[in-house]
């Protein structure tokens, strides 16, 4: 669902080596997914860099279906289980998310494991300067994100059932444990200068444990986002792959690594002046601490710099798989060559935090 620019949006035809058997599917489907009537046709969305992401459609209805892609994958990753368990959870408290409809883990049926969930109708920005907008439109979708995300970090992970879902202690250090190794064991993608420099200065400067503990996203942004249609109201967050337990202060830099990204990686603003209407960094990121009860977030030049390291890391493993042809969006290649652009500003982010 997610992606580089409007060139993901929508769907095509199933790209080769992602083909699914409709008639396997469509008996899992009348077992599993209440009122479900095929026939059943199958196309692929354009986006979905690490899960491929398909439209199930059907006389009465379409729905989406997310699935690990196929061939060898790195331990831990392409989790659609829990993706489908922390959609699960939020669905009961009302926060939006698409309704599951079910989760499977036999390969046996298309050849991995899926989940297939409702299909929301709405608006996806893929550019977070929000083009063709008015001002005081713009402001509100700022609002309603930050709205959104403060929403989601006040949740008691214990109260919606994701007491489990993930370890709280040692955020940081389990996360470059965890991103640096897939780093670095994905030889095809190879080594970058930038990378190891910010490696060891994460390492060398991890900040203290605090208690800004919670459901974090992990990959918080305007394109994993639909909007009504006409309003200025989140209907649905996509893209939960890399949600868990963690900390809530970083989460949120995450989100405002737009302030510094550029925008022909990933619906970014930075690099040149915020369209009116655009809330400025420091005064989003005061709403969100007004909303959470926090006076500030400590450290939050170093969670900065840990963001675009971690996601030059998930660029690296897209880079990988372009070179083994495993990559499931049509974009692969295209982000796979941003990853020394995105080092490069975590490395920047990294030495300006430092003076």
């Amino acid at each position: 669902m997610s992606g580089l620019s409007e060139s993901n949006t929508g769907t095509s035809a199933v790209r080769p080596g992602f083909e699914i058997e409709e008639m396997a599917l469509q008996a899992w489907m009348q077992e599993h997914v209440p009122d479900f009537s095929g026939p059943l046709a199958i196309e692929q969305f354009k986006g979905g860099q690490s899960n491929p992401t398909y439209k199930l459609r059907t006389p009465g209805r379409s729905y989406v279906l997310r699935r690990k892609p196929p061939g060898i994958l790195l331990k831990g990753a392409h989790a659609v289980d829990r993706e489908a368990k922390v959609l699960a959870a939020l669905g009961e408290t009302r926060f939006p998310v698409p309704h599951i409809y079910g989760l499977c883990t036999d390969d046996t049926v298309i050849g991995t494991w899926f989940y297939v969930m409702e299909m929301v109708e709405g608006r996806i920005f893929w550019d977070a300067a929000l083009p063709g907008l008015a001002a005081e439109e713009r402001a509100a979708i700022y609002d309603a994100m930050n709205a959104t995300l403060a929403q989601l970090h006040a949740f008691e992970p214990a109260a919606i059932g994701l007491a489990n879902f993930g370890r709280s202690a040692n955020y940081f250090a389990r996360q470059l444990d965890t991103w640096s190794k897939q780093y670095h064991a994905d030889a095809d993608a190879g080594r970058d200068a930038d990378m190891d420099r910010v490696i060891e200065w994460l390492e060398r400067n991890m900040p203290a444990e605090d208690d800004q503990v919670g459901v974090v996203h992990g990959d918080f942004r305007v394109d994993n986002i639909i909007f009504h249609p006409t309003e200025p109201r989140v209907i649905a967050v996509l893209d939960w792959e890399l949600s868990t337990l963690g900390h809530t202060g970083a989460d949120f830099a995450y989100h405002a690594m737009m302030y510094h990204m550029p925008p022909h990686i990933v619906a970014g603003l930075g690099g040149s002046p915020l369209p009116a209407g655009i809330p400025d960094e420091s005064a989003y990121l005061a709403a969100y601490c007004r909303r959470t009860g926090k006076e500030a977030i400590p450290d939050y030049g170093y969670y900065l710099a840990f963001n675009f390291f971690r996601l030059a890391a998930i660029f690296h493993g897209i880079k990988g798989r372009v070179i083994r042809g495993t990559a499931a969006s049509a974009n692969a290649a295209e982000r796979a060559r941003a990853f020394p652009q995105l080092t490069a500003i975590a490395w920047s982010l990294a030495q300006k935090h430092e003076g």
